[in-house]
């Protein structure tokens, strides 16, 4: 029999190299894509991927197998072809799937492509098994081998070459790696194929007829080739429409990322795990932590040590039972930075879900200039600017909060109330300046009295107010002793010396009231009562005090309407000559009938008027009747005497009150001779605006008299500077001359001074003969009092100046 002789068809082995080259650089591609796609997309790409590369190689082999033409008929056993096909695909296959894994030395690619070239030495001599020809194949071991080897080297240059291009999809003029690479990988299948080939040797033989299916081999050729390049073009359009999307979704998230990056805030990103996936340059500036320093790394690098357990714990609650607490919300807490330093954050935090995993983003703003900003805002709306305690607002809301507290515990709640003597004098006499200062040492003084959990309170000008939570009378007792104690050593400021006390009122809940406003108001009331006891002390509310105050208010009130309802009078209490009984004037006095409450005592409404500063009209209108009734007397007869009219200290400061008295002294006629000014030694201690005014009433003619001389803190040598007439005893003095000596020393010894510098003495109180016999010893000028006459209505008063002497027996 003849020799089997072979040739080839040139057009089919170009097509069958083609196909190799075109589906080597489709796998390049796929590989592109399965290392940049995600779970299913990978695994749809790597099953995609093993089919095209595998039908290819397949392809490559089969279409090259017809273009080898024996010179007997052949024909092929169709199960044995399909078969081949699964080595082809199987050996891509884990050709991907060695792409896919991350690179551990050369050893992986070596038996990588040790499995991939068997798979395709098996597709091989499996297709050449499938031939079926009157003849048989015998092979050239050599060849064979060699085939083996290229078939391997084939396989290790193409694993490398795949995960060089699928690592570095993104270095430029990539398409040329790609070119390169895909014809390396066509020429070395070819070449294996065609060495496979040409280690075959075929010996004719008769065995029968063929069977199997008997194909014009061109026609089958050109059929597969064709066939093969469309689903490698539906391959390259896939990979094409792919990468469109993938461009948008790059060019989303390259905006997205700009936007990250132009955040002023942190923008943090980490895993299930806590670890830093991502970290914004808006995260460097504020923790200070570069992003190749945070990468990779825990959140606890950025939370203070104090708070990490907490935020643990919350972690592993959140992703064991998927239940947020703090995800989805905003909440502020403290940071981290990189040199150790805490400070306030506000911090926003959501989760997602991507291929199966859980991941967290952060939003992280520093908020260390609004927390500046509020504590500002705080320290202005809640705190006294000047001393820097509480103010009302405060005070009110930390006393609610210890009314809340001492109801649950059914505990004692003390307040002070503490307002500074003397305060005022120091604040016109050396400016508020200085009058600040001694605030604010006033203030560390106080705080320097009570302790830690207490509250010390400005409410305003010198009044302060401490609360007392959780205590006992016995230590609000002992806390104000020791407020007052603390005032016995004097305040030095700008080289003065300064002495202040405190009057301290207390109120306790739940004895003294059960709200804000009514232990503070009883507070204050025990307050006035220390003032009104001499100051420099404390005192606790009593009932009895409400019902002073209640009184206090009642006669104020009365008091604005008194002018108008015509509910005042002046009575007269004639003033004599103790030596011959005559009549030389009287003293004018106020009185007041309440319509409800009667006769009230001047020594009730007199302080209250001065207080209110109602005593300016009520003593413009004593001035003017008795002014008028003096005119009256003389114009019905009697003779003109003098009419002595007290004077407050308010009404004596008032700029306009010189020609206030001249205005009524023009107005009623009365001559300045026959009226003498009672002044309190009060009046006289603004010595250079007093001398000023005394001097000018002493011009106009007018008498003065110290009022209740003895009594006051002034010093005897006003006695030579101020234009004084007369000196009036106290009637104090005058009712225990018998029974006190010293009382009797004292009004000899200010008749004695009196008469050495040539002015009168009128004593005040005289109810017994025998008080007057001692001050006609004494040679006391004139006298008043109940010995003579009580305080009389002008009717009275005229029979009196008609009569013109008082019987002294």
């Amino acid at each position: 029999m003849e020799a089997v002789t072979s040739t080839y068809q040139g057009s089919i082995v170009f097509l069958s190299i083609l196909i190799a080259v075109i589906a080597s650089y489709a796998a390049l591609d796929i590989g592109i894509q399965i290392n940049k796609a995600r779970k299913q997309a990978r695994f749809i790409w790597l099953c995609t991927g093993s089919f095209i590369m595998g039908m290819g190689i397949w392809a490559m082999h089969f279409i090259s197998m017809l273009a080898y033409h024996l010179s007997i008929p052949v024909t092929y056993n169709i199960p044995l072809v399909m078969i081949s096909i699964c080595p082809a695909i199987f050996s891509s296959g884990l050709a991907f799937y060695i792409l896919t894994r991350p690179a551990k030395g050369l050893s992986r690619f070596m038996l990588g492509a040790l499995f991939i070239s068997a798979g395709i030495v098996i597709m091989h001599y499996t297709g050449m098994e499938a031939m079926q020809m009157e003849a048989s194949v015998e092979y050239n071991l050599v060849l064979w081998i060699l085939s083996a080897i290229i078939a391997f080297i084939a396989s290790l240059a193409a694993l490398f070459l795949m995960f060089f291009v699928s690592r570095n999809s993104g270095t430029p003029r990539l398409w040329r790696w790609k070119a390169g690479s895909a014809l390396t990988m066509g020429g070395a299948v070819a070449g294996m194929h065609f060495t496979g080939m040409s280690a075959a040797r075929f010996k004719p033989h008769h065995h029968g007829g063929l069977s199997g299916i008997t194909v014009d081999n061109t026609f089958l050729a050109y059929s597969i080739g064709i066939g093969m390049l469309i689903i490698l073009g539906l391959v390259f359009i896939s990979i094409f429409v792919d990468k469109q999307f993938e461009s948008q979704s790059i060019k989303s998230e390259s905006k997205f990322r700009s936007v990250i990056e132009s955040a002023n805030d942190a923008i943090i990103l980490a895993d299930r795990q806590g670890a830093i996936i991502s970290w914004n340059k808006g995260a460097e500036e504020i923790f200070g932590y570069h992003e190749k320093e945070a990468l990779g790394r825990q959140l606890q690098l950025i939370i203070p040590e104090k708070y990490r357990e907490a935020h643990q714990k919350g972690m592993e609650r959140f992703l064991s039972s998927g239940e947020p607490q703090v995800i989805g919300k905003t909440v502020e807490l403290q940071g981290l930075r990189k040199g150790g330093n805490e400070f306030p954050i506000e911090l926003s935090i959501a989760s997602w879900v991507e291929e199966g995993k859980i991941y967290f983003s952060s939003i992280i703003r520093d908020i260390t200039e609004r927390k500046q900003a509020e504590d500002r805002i705080n320290h202005m709306v809640y705190r006294d600017p000047l001393t820097g305690l509480p103010n009302r607002l405060l005070l009110n809301d930390r006393l609610k909060q210890a009314l809340d507290q001492a109801n649950e515990s059914k505990q004692t709640l003390g307040v002070l109330f503490i307002d500074l003597d003397r305060f005022k004098y120091i604040n016109d006499t050396l400016g508020h300046t200085i009058g600040d200062q001694l605030l604010i040492e006033v203030a560390k003084r106080i705080k320097a009295g009570v302790g830690d959990i207490d509250t010390v309170s400005r409410q305003g000008g010198d009044e302060f107010i401490v609360i007392l939570p959780h205590t006992t009378y016995d230590n609000v007792s002992e806390t104000a002793q020791r407020i007052v104690d603390l005032f016995n050593h004097s305040i030095v400021l700008s080289e003065h010396e300064l002495f202040v006390t405190p009057s301290i009122g207390i109120s306790l809940y739940p004895f003294d009231g059960n709200d804000i406003e009514t232990l503070i108001k009883n507070a204050d009331t025990a307050m006035y009562r220390v003032k009104e006891q001499g100051k420099n002390n404390f005192q606790f509310y009593t009932s009895e005090m409400n019902e002073m105050i209640s009184k206090k208010m009642k006669l104020e009130i009365g008091l604005r309407k008194a002018l108008e309802r015509n509910e005042f009078k002046v009575v007269y209490q004639p003033q004599v000559d103790v030596c011959t009984g005559k009549v030389i004037g009287a003293e004018a006095l106020i009185r007041w009938h309440h319509p409800e409450m009667g006769n009230i005592s001047p020594a009730e409404f007199i302080p209250i008027a001065e207080e209110t500063g109602l005593i300016l009209p009520i003593g413009d209108w004593v001035l003017y009747e008795a002014c008028h009734q003096s005119k009256q007397w003389h114009k019905e007869g009697c003779p003109p005497l003098r009419i002595a009219v007290n004077i407050s200290s308010r009404q004596f400061q008032q700029h306009h009150f010189i020609g206030t008295v001249t205005k009524i002294l023009k107005k009623t006629g009365v001559a300045p001779s026959h009226l003498e000014f009672e002044l309190t030694e009060s009046i006289i201690q603004d010595s250079k605006h007093a001398i000023s005014t005394m001097q000018q009433l002493k011009d106009m003619g007018i008498s003065l008299s110290i009022d209740d001389f003895g009594t006051g803190y002034s010093s005897l040598s006003y006695l030579k500077t101020f234009p004084i007439d007369t000196l009036k005893i106290d009637q104090s003095f005058i009712r225990n001359i018998f029974t006190d000596p010293k009382d009797a020393s004292l009004v000899s010894t200010i008749i004695n001074m009196a008469h050495n510098l040539d002015l009168k003495v009128i004593a005040e109180g005289v109810e017994t003969l025998e008080q007057l016999n001692f001050l006609k010893q004494r040679r006391c000028n004139e006298a008043q009092g109940y010995f003579f006459s009580r305080p009389i209505s002008a009717e009275e008063m005229r029979g009196i100046f008609q009569n013109q002497s008082i019987t002294m027996e």
